[in-house]
């Protein structure tokens, strides 16, 4: 059984199980191994940039990314057509071959999609996963979260700067810092604020804005599937969050007062 869950920016829970055809996502390839002795630093924006470049592209070698011909990324290229940068910030998706139903954002702008999550959802609803993603990326929410991930985690273990250039993290540290990056949450203010930005990014980019309220009831759909479990990952992460059905009515309310026609919303 996949496991369905959704967190903001920084959207990982993984599965126990696998299978030779899809792996399980890789969040860190060991905890253990010696760590770098050194003073912390204060982080640059140049440095934060040199740790967050270095995250993704270890993310990427240590997850199964699917080729440019792969079916995945053909129809998230066509449905993210158009989708150029955020307020500034360059986006680039990819997607991950791998069983677990997820998804996230990174203050570089890099979008990550797993295949997982393709197959349960709409475009539609897809959109407004990644609208919302986004708006966490335009208001500097992702990079701030990073910072505190990275100042609260890795740097425990020491890390120092040479000349302004921000020290290598080890495997300890990058395993560390996705741990502190899954427990990390956003405040209602800047889930809203997310919310309100994805609908205009999508908007202006002659997207269906009417994604953002399909995405929210399709999570609304999985937070019920997960029944009253208190100990549910879902029921866990959407504790600190306002109220999806707030959330699907606010959404909703705004598209029909502009006069958008709701859009065909059929699962693949």
């Amino acid at each position: 059984m996949k496991k369905l869950v959704m967190k903001c920016a920084m959207a990982v829970f993984c599965t126990a199980l696998a299978t030779p055809a899809m792996a399980q996502f890789n969040l860190k390839k060991a905890i253990g191994g010696a760590a770098k002795v050194a003073q912390a630093a204060t982080l640059s924006d140049a440095q934060m940039a040199a740790y967050v470049k270095e995250y993704i592209d270890w993310m990427d070698t240590h997850n199964k990314v699917c080729d440019a011909n792969d079916p995945y990324t053909i129809r998230l290229n066509k449905l993210t057509e158009g989708l150029k940068d955020a307020d500034g910030i360059p986006l680039n998706f990819k997607v991950y071959y791998v069983i677990d139903v997820n998804a996230f954002a990174c203050a570089d702008g890099s979008v990550r999609v797993f295949s997982s999550l393709m197959d349960i959802m709409t475009d539609e609803e897809l959109l407004g996963v990644i609208g919302h993603e986004v708006g966490h990326v335009a208001h500097r929410d992702s990079k701030k979260g990073f910072r505190t991930a990275l100042l609260t985690s890795a740097l425990k273990d020491g890390i120092s700067s040479s000349n302004g250039t921000a020290a290598a993290l080890t495997e300890s540290q990058l395993g560390s810092l996705g741990e502190a990056l899954v427990n990390s949450t956003y405040s209602q203010k800047q889930e809203k604020a997310a919310d309100d930005y994805g609908y205009e990014f999508l908007k202006k980019a002659g997207k269906n804005p009417w994604s953002m309220a399909y995405s929210f009831r399709r999570l609304k759909q999985m937070q019920e599937e997960a029944g009253a479990k208190k100990d549910s990952k879902i029921n866990q992460l959407f504790s600190t969050h306002p109220d999806l059905e707030m959330r699907i009515k606010r959404m909703e309310e705004r598209a029909t007062s502009e006069g958008i026609a709701k859009p065909e919303n059929t699962k693949k």
